[in-house]
């Protein structure tokens, strides 16, 4: 089945394609809501490394979902079962959240997780006490990404959708990064337009990209603009697989080699983000600033323009006063 081309879609297509999937590996979508990650996975496993029916039989062993509605859920095994995997039963009907975080032991430890975990949501009274005290929140997302530090084994790498909100909130937000950091190795964040989701929502979205084992030093930050030409993504001009293309190609493989600085390209030292606070809503510095003009000077226009208008409108109201005499 080829990639696609249109649509929020093509952002999972292109995090698989950065995360490189390969048969045998445990692959986990804490959040598969109808499983588009996790077909994105087997295409590209199977345009790029499935070359025998072991490598096949290997690959649909490895794969492990959850998703909590059931319509999804539904939606999902039908998605599997029309992606020629045999036995979907791998992907449960159930909260991930639900379950205490520390009662993931290391044989339950997995390779990669791609997952888009839903945003803004608040989840029911009782599930932050499944999680440590200081990363305790009713907030959906920030839950998730606790669970994902946690899920991944040594060497593990993860693909995550979070909204600008988790990159530059704070309390629970700051210890959170400031764990992932600890853990992890944070290597990039794509940061996505509002308009990519759009019709089904309009919010900032960013990529994170990140691997177990060893603490960040660097992060790298690409940022993904609306083709020339274009305000915005919509319904009937959505994100290709072709706008994403230059960070492909910047991307460097899979040891992400010879990345360059540039206009859409940037990167931080943890230190430098430890001194933010944390904050990573970090712009891009190679952005020029538009020069909008001397402030005195659009100023004095504005209330030229203003007298103007009232003139206008003192003429406007003359000459209905004397039609309405005659």
């Amino acid at each position: 089945m080829p990639p696609p081309t249109g649509g929020p879609r093509r952002k999972v297509y292109v995090m698989v394609q950065m995360i490189d999937p390969q048969p045998g590996e445990i692959l986990f979508d804490p959040a598969c809501g109808t499983g588009g990650f996790l077909t994105c996975a087997v295409c590209h496993m199977r345009e790029h490394a499935v070359k025998r029916p072991e490598d096949e039989a290997s690959m649909q062993s490895s794969l492990r979902a959850v998703e909590k509605k059931q319509l999804p859920h539904m939606l999902a095994v039908t998605n599997m079962l029309l992606h020629g995997i045999e036995d979907p039963s791998f992907l449960r009907h159930d909260d991930t959240l639900a379950r205490p975080c520390i009662s993931w032991g290391k044989d339950e430890r997995v390779g990669m997780v791609l997952t888009n975990p839903p945003f803004g949501g608040r989840e029911e009274d009782g599930i932050e006490s499944n999680f440590p005290q200081h990363f305790r929140t009713r907030e959906t997302a920030d839950l998730f990404l606790a669970l994902i530090v946690r899920l991944l084994k040594p060497g593990g790498r993860a693909a995550v959708v979070l909204p600008d909100g988790s990159l530059f909130g704070e309390g629970v937000k700051t210890r959170l990064k400031e764990h992932l950091m600890a853990e992890c190795n944070l290597h990039t964040i794509v940061r996505l337009p509002n308009s990519v989701f759009r019709p089904y929502a309009s919010i900032g979205t960013n990529l994170l990209f990140f691997e177990k084992g060893a603490p960040t030093q660097d992060i790298w930050f690409w940022e993904h603009r609306v083709p020339e030409g274009q305000k915005a993504y919509s319904m009937t001009r959505p994100i290709r697989l072709a706008h994403l293309a230059d960070c492909a190609a910047w991307w460097g493989g899979p040891r992400r080699e010879g990345r360059e600085e540039g206009e859409r390209a940037w990167k931080v030292t943890a230190s430098e983000v430890k001194a933010r606070g944390y904050n990573l809503d970090i712009k891009n510095p190679h952005t020029v600033a538009e020069d909008h003009g001397d402030p005195e000077t659009l100023l004095t226009e504005l209330n030229s323009a203003e007298a103007e208008v009232v003139a206008i409108r003192d003429e406007l109201k003359a000459i209905l006063s004397e039609a309405l005499l005659r």
